[in-house]
């Protein structure tokens, strides 16, 4: 039997028959040496020197793979090291491009956290100037409110209505001023604290850029709403300003026109016209040179407002006024009558009013007590000096009040209807004086009626 593996020697191979099986047996010399390495049928033998290592297949196949492994890893290691500083470059450079790209990513963020922070500041420096324009003007308004309360009719405030509950204060998110049409007082309320609105990460930054853009919606809405309110108050004081400064012109016209049609001169009547104790420097008045048209107007009302408070002392020495109280009836007027004694002609100086005994006498302007007493047909009868020649005179009194030299204000009562002296029953005879000559007192009622209309 051969083997399947081939062997060696140093000597030419010769097949031979074992001495069992009647193969001539060679002499010990003669032998062919065996190959350092033989298969039999079953496995493989490792020959060497005469010693024989036998192997299973797959023991054999195990360590044969295990020298090719080893040979092999072996080739790579020796490759590695052979280019390793090319290895090792490539790897630093890739790292590096990953640390850039990552810092460019980084500054990217950043730069993306400063402009999201930059606009938030933006937004609340421009929200801060409009709520201070609008603070500015609140107090303007409430100055002008102010002005407007010194002057009479002039009931127009300056405020707007301050929050409440409703539409306004849901449209208006927390923290941020809430208008509302109802009360008398703006609240404003302090700008959220602007550091609380800026996010310093870019995630954060992103998720709040829609609550942040309703944020500031809703206090462009506010300011909107406030100066809408503002605007209202302005309106309502510049109508006020323009009534009032309008009534007092009227008034002034009306009030000139009663002195020019009773003849009057008006330099006089101020000359005559008692003052009390007033004095001071001489201060002219001066606008600023910003003055707006609220200011300039104010200022003309307050100069009209001085002129009808010095008409108003003159006129209040011109006899206009009734001298008694109620509906005016005249049982006897101004002018040539029949004499109610003697049945003939005769002037009658006076008007005579219908009035009860007792019925309050009121003096129909000012003036000084000159006659106090018993005048012959007139009875107790009291005179009036309103001074520029002007005098009243009141007849018939059943009661006098007063007495010679005493100072009368303009509808202080005096006395009381009677029909004392020449008088036919209870009335008032009541005459109207320039210069000492009766006048129709009805041109002196007749312009007070005009002077009361406006």
């Amino acid at each position: 039997m051969s083997n399947r593996s081939g062997h060696y020697s140093e000597y030419p191979q010769h097949h031979a028959h074992d001495h069992g099986r009647g193969s001539p047996r060679r002499p010990a010399s003669s032998r062919t040496p065996v190959a350092p390495a033989q298969q039999a049928e079953d496995g493989y033998t490792l020959v060497h020197a005469g010693k024989q290592v036998r192997f299973g297949p797959v023991a054999f196949w195990i360590v044969v793979g295990t020298v090719t492994v080893l040979g092999m890893w072996s080739a790579a290691t020796a490759t590695y090291f052979a280019f390793r500083d090319d290895v090792l470059t490539r790897l630093i450079a890739r790292q590096a491009e990953m640390q850039y790209a990552y810092e460019d990513r980084i500054a990217e963020l950043r730069a993306k956290v400063d402009r999201t922070t930059s606009r938030q500041l933006l937004d609340q420096e421009q929200f801060d100037q409009k709520l201070d324009q609008i603070m500015r003007r609140q107090t303007t308004l409430e100055t002008r409110a102010t002005a407007l309360g010194a002057i009479p009719d002039a009931t127009v405030t300056g405020s707007i209505r301050s929050p409440a509950r409703g539409a306004a204060s849901d449209a208006a998110p927390s923290g941020a001023p809430k208008p509302s049409p109802i009360s008398d007082t703006v609240i404003f309320v302090a700008p959220p604290d602007r550091e609380a609105r800026l996010e310093s990460r870019a995630p954060v930054v992103a998720k709040a850029q829609p609550n942040q853009f309703a944020k500031v919606q809703g206090f462009d809405n506010v300011l909107l709403r406030l100066q809408s309110s503002l605007d209202k108050v302005e309106g309502r004081q510049m109508a006020a300003l323009s009534s009032v400064e309008e009534s007092m012109e009227s008034r002034m016209r009306r009030m000139r026109g009663v002195i020019t049609d009773l003849g009057l001169n008006m330099a006089q009547l101020e000359a005559a016209t008692p003052r009390s104790g007033v004095g001071g420097p001489f201060v002219p008045v001066k606008l600023p040179p910003d003055a707006g048209t609220f200011e300039r107007q104010l200022s003309r009302i307050n100069v009209a407002r001085a002129q009808v408070e010095r008409l108003n002392r003159t006129l209040a020495l011109v006899p206009y006024r009734k001298p008694v109280i109620g509906a005016v009836e005249f049982s006897s007027g101004f002018g040539i009558r029949s004499d109610p004694f003697l049945g003939r002609p005769a002037m009658h100086t006076g008007l005579d009013f219908r009035a009860a005994t007792g019925d309050p006498v009121r003096a129909t302007a000012s003036g000084k007590v000159v006659t106090s007493g018993w005048q012959g047909g007139y009875g107790r009868m009291i005179e009036i000096n309103h001074g520029n020649g002007l005098s009243t005179r009141y007849g018939h009194l059943s009661e006098i009040h007063v007495k010679v030299g005493d100072l009368i204000r303009i509808g202080q009562v005096i006395g009381a209807v009677g029909s004392t002296g020449r008088s036919t029953g209870p009335h008032l005879h009541y005459e109207t004086r320039i210069d000492g000559d009766p006048v129709d007192p009805q041109k002196f009622l007749r312009a007070g009626v005009r002077l009361g209309s406006g």
